[in-house]
């Protein structure tokens, strides 16, 4: 299968003259569902690609419930998918139903991926085929699969690939004025349901050291605490109503942490909670939910060029490019079931 550009503008062209426009343009002035981006016209027009990235992704599920989107890198049955959204999974659900156990054979927390097998007899399983080099640019055509594993949705790269920095684990507070007259740094504000807010953190605590180390101002907490790794625990010592106290913080993300006070964030629904520390990624405007990641993404050829790695926002998302991806497929192989290359060029 071949697409290109003139393809889709001949669609949209076409589609714009059909009776179903032109009948009701005097009345509503607006295509029919069917005909539009995302509608099922449109994403038959991709063809046999379609059809190739719904039998090549799964659904994985925990407590039968969807957690993430598989993509099938051989035919043996090995997923890769977005570590930090599956843990927990325990099954794939193909696009026709059918169920397979899974088992978890690789993680690499670097690149926010993860390594799955299928524990099936099936002897072969349909899989991506990864494009070679880096075959993108700046409002390319994408497509991936969308959460039934029915249908896909259509869009466009809308970024040069680059690299995305660490974030740094957050508590979720406003901090107060420095602290040399009081003895610590007081808490104006606690954010709900951050991670200071978990952890039991008052507005008007005094924090009075951090690991152990005596703190007086706010850019010592600051340091201290973005040093740290979401996930990372951390001990703060605080007073209290003149009381000392030692709680522990499991810190959180930047970005879901203060996401509330973002309109944009806040009308984007749900996110991924890890959008950082990607050594490269693609961006696309593909209007897939932060369970949709794990997914692959493809070009107009019918060839994976990365996997959906991050929602970032209701018009972003994040994808790790193919080339970023195959070198680290390539270092687990000697550990797993050399079959495994059979899926990797």
């Amino acid at each position: 299968m071949h697409f290109n550009l003139i393809h889709i503008a001949l669609l949209f062209f076409v589609t714009w003259n059909t009776p179903a426009f032109c009948e009701d343009q005097s009345q509503t002035n607006s295509l029919e569902p069917a005909f539009r981006l995302n509608g099922i016209k449109t994403q038959d027009a991709f063809g046999p690609g379609k059809s190739k990235a719904l039998l090549s992704t799964v659904r994985l599920m925990r407590n039968n419930k969807l957690i993430a989107l598989g993509t099938l890198i051989n035919a043996d049955g090995y997923i890769i998918t977005k570590a930090s959204s599956c843990v927990g999974a325990r099954e794939a659900t193909m696009h026709n139903g059918e169920s397979f156990p899974l088992k978890i054979r690789k993680r690499f927390e670097e690149i926010d991926l993860a390594l799955y097998q299928l524990i099936s007899q099936q002897v072969e399983f349909d899989c991506v085929e990864w494009e070679e080099g880096n075959q993108t640019s700046p409002a390319s055509w994408v497509f991936s699969p969308y959460l039934g594993l029915q249908e896909i949705r259509i869009g466009i790269t809308s970024g040069n690939p680059r690299t995305i920095g660490r974030e740094g684990g957050v508590m979720g507070v406003m901090l107060g004025r420095d602290g040399k007259e009081n003895g610590g740094i007081e808490i104006n504000e606690v954010v709900p349901q951050a991670a200071a807010d978990r952890a039991g953190l008052l507005a008007q605590d005094l924090i009075l050291s951090v690991d152990g180390r005596r703190v007086l101002r706010k850019n010592q907490v600051i340091q201290i605490v973005s040093s740290k790794d979401p996930g990372d625990m951390i001990t703060l010592e605080i007073l209290r109503n003149n009381k000392k106290k030692q709680l522990k913080v499991t810190l959180g993300h930047n970005s879901v942490t203060f996401e509330l006070f973002n309109r944009n964030l806040q009308m984007s629904g749900p996110v991924s909670k890890r959008k950082d520390n990607f050594p490269l990624i693609l961006q696309h405007d593909l209007p897939l939910p932060k369970e949709g990641m794990g997914g692959p993404l493809f070009n107009l050829k019918g060839k994976c060029i990365g996997i959906n790695i991050a929602r970032v926002d209701r018009v972003s998302t994040f994808a790790l490019p193919a080339e970023t991806i195959k070198p680290y497929l390539k270092k687990w192989l000697p550990t797993l079931d050399k079959t495994l290359s059979k899926g990797i060029p």
